[in-house]
């Protein structure tokens, strides 16, 4: 039977995975959507992995974990000694030409991490020294997390690339029909709108060694990927067994009928991830610290997460996820949490009285009564001006539009006049990011990279121009010390307490109000394949397609 023919009812002898939306490309330069990324990240391969449980780093392509000579400003990385999907030898010449690939064309997503290398040398085939122009943290996790290219595939194309009027358009234009790499799979067909048809990879290196205590395969030999318009289809798929997985998190609304269902398993896992408030520390009335205290009373994340989310999320305190487990702080202050409703209030209030603000009626009456509050005044007298939390349409993140909506009610409980107001998320985008027109915004980082240098862009002063990531306009000088220290310090011990420091620096000053992170439930089909490797993100990993295998009865 061929492959086309057996397409609808699902390959009876291959792992069938629904994807929600049609992958957009094969090139792993412009592979920016997750339904590309869970394709070529089965074919393209880094140096190395994070371990499912710790996140550290697990050698990959690499033999053993770098080594550092901090005299000379190196790491020195040993290659194991593997081929490519086309038979070739893989040798450190392939790490050496994607370097200078990432850095000639300054490829987005990638050159960052690459701008600090001086340069790459290959004493021996499997010997790869990175030169470092300076200290550079976060090395371990940004570059060695690189997806490695073949020197045989990509010098013509880059050679041509480079003739051409915009050399890196056209390398990420440029068309794969089959990509080669070093990953389990190489891609056998896309039927576009239809299908991919993933097969095992002869040439895979890990296939039957034990690497990180798990025994790896994959111990498939197809993988076929379906594409569905909506998520009512692939789910009837799934109840079917049509598809042994839908890579998608489940909406609440499939969780009671997927659960009664002994065939079908539900997985739940963290994202790495943060949704939160942010304030505009440039001017009133959010440039007073008191107000932003109050409103982090104000808000009810335990309500956010059970009424909102539907208990689907995690509420957070800090700005790096708790299950970044290495360098998230623990005892940072959890403004109102656990607090009653009427408490919240009183304290919140209490702050702002004894700050200076007035009211017409304030929201507790002298017996400590709750009470309707009206004409709310700043410090200075002024009665406190109509303001705005700006956030996405509910047809773009419905949790994040009904969360502006409830911190609005939340507000206006101390007599603020907050709206909640939707806004097309692109233009929101210009009027946080570029304008820096905004009193107050709900966005959301949907898979921060486990390094945490991304603080440091979050609230350094540098980044607060137009177009920077400080969108807040958060300036602090001790806090931009931290930053900076943290970026170069290269003992793990030592800079986890600086970015230690500066999570409790961002909690006490509150430019941004960590809300909460939503969890990542997926379905597989319990009777057709076990072995799924749970992680960070959820069971769409490479642990778990190496290791998944069908169910023997």
């Amino acid at each position: 039977m061929t492959l086309t023919a057996c397409h609808e009812g699902g390959r009876p002898d291959a792992l069938n995975i629904g994807l929600a939306e049609e992958p957009r490309t094969t090139n792993i330069w412009l592979a920016s959507d997750a339904n590309s990324r869970k394709v070529l990240s089965l074919i393209y391969q880094p140096l190395y992995m994070n371990d499912p449980e710790t996140l550290g780093l697990v050698p990959w392509l690499a033999q053993s974990m770098p080594v550092y000579d901090p005299n000379a400003l190196t790491y020195t990385v040993t290659l194991r000694s593997l081929k490519w999907s086309d038979g070739t030898p893989f040798t450190a010449a392939d790490v050496v030409f994607t370097g200078w690939l990432i850095q000639t064309f300054k490829v987005p997503r990638y050159a960052s991490k690459w701008s600090f290398i001086a340069r790459v040398d290959t004493p021996t085939p499997h010997t790869v020294v990175f030169h470092l122009k300076k200290p550079m943290a976060a090395f371990l996790s940004s570059t060695l997390a690189t997806p490695i290219v073949q020197e045989r595939e990509w010098a013509a194309i880059a050679k041509h690339a480079q003739t051409t009027e915009n050399p890196l358009a056209t390398l990420l234009n440029h068309r794969l029909q089959h990509p080669i790499g070093t990953g389990p799979f190489t891609l056998a067909q896309w039927r576009q709108g239809a299908f991919l048809h993933l097969k095992k990879n002869p040439h895979f290196f890990a296939d039957g060694k034990v690497i990180n205590g798990m025994r790896l395969g994959p111990f498939v030999d197809d993988l076929i990927y379906s594409v569905f318009g909506t998520s009512d289809v692939a789910i009837l798929a799934l109840k079917k067994g049509s598809i042994d997985m839908f890579w998608w998190p489940i909406q609440p609304g499939y969780m009671d009928d997927l659960e009664s269902r002994q065939d079908i398993r539900l997985f739940t896992n963290e994202k790495s991830a943060l949704y939160f408030i942010g304030f505009n520390l440039r001017k009133p009335p959010f440039d007073d610290l008191v107000l932003r205290q109050a409103v982090a009373y104000m808000i009810d994340k335990d309500f956010i997460v059970s009424r909102i989310l539907q208990g689907q999320g995690t509420k957070m305190f800090s700005v790096v996820p708790a299950e970044n487990r290495f360098w998230c702080c623990t005892t940072l202050p959890r403004y109102g949490d656990g607090m009653s409703h009427d408490a919240r209030v009183r304290t919140a209030y209490g702050l702002l009285s004894d700050a200076g603000y007035t009211w017409d009626v304030p929201p507790v009456d002298a017996a400590g009564n709750l009470q309707a509050a009206t004409g709310i005044r700043m410090p200075d007298g002024r009665p406190m001006a109509r303001f705005t939390i700006l956030t996405p349409p509910a047809d773009y993140d419905p949790h994040r539009a009904t969360s502006g909506l409830m911190i609005q009610e939340w507000l206006r409980e101390l007599g603020m006049p907050a709206y909640a107001r939707p806004m097309a998320f692109a233009s929101m985008l210009q009027q946080v990011k570029r304008n820096h027109d905004f009193d107050a915004f709900i966005l959301g980082y949907g898979r921060l990279r486990l390094d945490p240098d991304y603080v440091r862009n979050l609230f350094h002063s540098s980044s607060a121009k137009s177009g920077g990531w400080n969108m807040s306009g958060y300036h602090n000088p001790e806090f931009d010390r931290l930053a900076d220290r943290s970026r170069s310090e290269m003992d793990p011990e030592k800079r986890r307490e600086l970015v230690i420091q500066m999570q409790m620096l961002i909690a006490r000053d509150l430019p941004y109000i960590p809300l909460y992170k939503p969890s990542v439930v997926e379905a597989v089909r319990a009777d057709r394949f076990e072995g799924w490797v749970p992680m960070l993100e959820g069971i769409g990993n490479i642990w778990s397609l190496c290791t998944v295998k069908p169910v023997t009865n």
